[in-house]
């Protein structure tokens, strides 16, 4: 099964690797930060709502102390003073503040401000919450924070922003007065949940992401493109034998492979040239003790006696044809250029089957392609042959796709079973029993023609036709 996830080359392979990496690596120290400054900010805000307590309790002795007489005229006193920390009002009741969302930060000061005012006043009724600039009422509930007098100048709640927590202390007093302290901490921010997605946070993370996978996109395309150097030196050995060596340079892993390369190419040319030597040389000696033979044999009495002799002499010196053929197909010595193969398949049409009954139907465009002349001629020519051989009618249809070109042969002969075709790609091999109309030939047809054309770097691929015979499809691709 085809993972659409997993890249199909090395490179972006490697790309992958990184950016899973990168981005696991984004996010571990992204998290240990988070949680790093949220536990200073919670240490902070700790030590900071502990002082606030002891501040808080001085000024709720201070105004306990004064005579009830005296507390509004003081109070207004420091209200037209301004600067002062802690707005403060006496109530005749205590005011619902409306809630708001809650949270560790606000729990624990909420929990050190209760415990250091009953450590500090004894008080054990105490009512502490927080309220939102633009739903804090004040004065009996009946002022909104907004409406203030600007001279008065509470800067620790006037010019607060309007998300910015309050915090809002209330206790009893004596006569059923109610004292009212409302402030903002320094830190108010710190009061808020913490944003895993701030703006700046993420703007640097993407930041450094892109960053590194633009370094590691040049880094690995510069680290794999002798790969792809390698990759292609290897095509062109496997289309021209002649094809130049790789050059040795880079790191030393880099110039072993190329060396080694080298070597490997240099070995199988060798070896082709033997082998094309030692079948030409068989071939030659053998042609010479063929026809002695075949001399004598015509000089045999018995008649009997001579066609025996002679059969087996043609079969002989059928092989020995066979072989060089084999050797000569597969000899792709020639520079690929542009063919017309229309014009190709037309001419091979015409100089096949003018001399046999088969009717040859041709049909379709291929128009150009890169290939080579002398060898992609004698592939077709062998399978137009095959199929003008052993069948009465033959159709052939030429088909052009993008990125490749289908020349279909399709005949209404015997057709190859389904578990024969394969084998019929092997040198030598013919089925007379399933495709026999006539006698001859040595088996190396479709053999020397699926050589050539997966030396052009496609595929030949045997169907049942529609007309119940054979249809060989050859793939050759437009690019090569």
């Amino acid at each position: 099964m085809k993972r659409w996830w997993r890249p199909r080359t090395l490179r972006g392979r490697f790309v992958l690797i990184m950016l899973l990496g990168v981005l696991s690596a984004q996010l571990a120290s992204y998290g240990i930060w988070s949680w790093q400054e949220n536990r200073e900010r919670l240490a902070r805000l700790d030590a900071l709502s502990r002082n606030l307590a002891d501040s808080l309790a001085a000024t709720v002795r201070y105004f306990s102390s004064l005579p009830y007489e005296y507390r509004h005229i003081v109070l207004d006193q420091l209200r037209d003073m301004g600067g002062t920390r802690f707005f403060v009002s006496v109530n005749d009741h205590r005011i619902e503040l409306p809630h708001t969302s809650g949270g560790a930060a606000r729990e624990m000061v909420a929990s050190n401000l209760h415990d250091g005012l009953i450590r500090e006043l004894g008080q054990q009724e105490l009512h502490i919450g927080f309220s939102r600039p633009g739903d804090l009422r004040v004065f009996n509930n009946e002022v909104p924070l907004a409406d203030l007098p600007a001279h008065w100048a509470h800067r620790s709640l006037t010019i607060v922003p309007l998300s910015t927590p309050i915090l809002v202390v209330q206790m009893p007093l004596e006569a059923g007065d109610w004292l009212f302290v409302a402030t903002s901490l320094p830190m108010a921010e710190t009061l808020e949940h913490a944003s895993w997605l701030a703006g700046d946070r993420l703007f640097v993370s993407l930041a450094v992401l892109l960053t590194v996978i633009g370094l590691s996109l040049w880094g690995i395309r510069w680290a794999t493109r002798p790969l792809s150097v390698l990759a292609k030196a290897a095509r062109r050995l496997g289309d021209d034998l002649e094809s130049p060596p790789l050059a040795e340079r880079g790191p030393r892993e880099l110039r072993d492979t190329a060396a080694a390369f080298n070597r490997m190419s240099e070995r199988i040319r060798h070896q082709v040239e033997e082998r094309e030597r030692l079948f030409s040389a068989i071939s030659h000696d053998l042609k010479t003790p063929i026809t002695r033979l075949r001399l004598r044999a015509e000089m045999l009495d018995a008649p009997a006696q001579r066609e025996a002799f002679i059969r087996s002499l043609d079969e002989m010196d059928q092989l020995v044809k066979g072989a060089l053929a084999s050797v000569k197909g597969l000899d792709l010595h020639e520079q690929a250029t542009a063919i017309d193969l229309d014009a190709m398949v037309r001419a091979l049409v015409d100089d096949l089957a003018w001399h046999d009954e088969a009717r040859v139907h041709l049909e379709g465009r291929g128009g150009w392609l890169m290939a080579k002349p002398l060898a992609l001629k004698r592939c077709l020519a062998n399978v137009i042959e095959n199929a003008i051989f052993y069948a009465q009618c033959v159709r052939i249809e030429l088909r052009r796709h993008p990125d490749h070109i289908h020349v279909i042969v399709s005949d209404d002969g015997p057709g190859i079973p389904a578990e024969q075709r394969e084998r019929v790609f092997e040198p030598f091999v013919r089925l007379e029993p399933s495709r026999n109309r006539h006698t001859g030939g040595s088996g190396l047809g479709l053999a020397i023609a699926r050589h050539i054309v997966r030396a052009h770097g496609g595929d030949i691929r045997l169907e049942t036709a529609r007309e119940g015979g054979l249809s060989v499809t050859l793939s050759l691709p437009l690019q090569h």
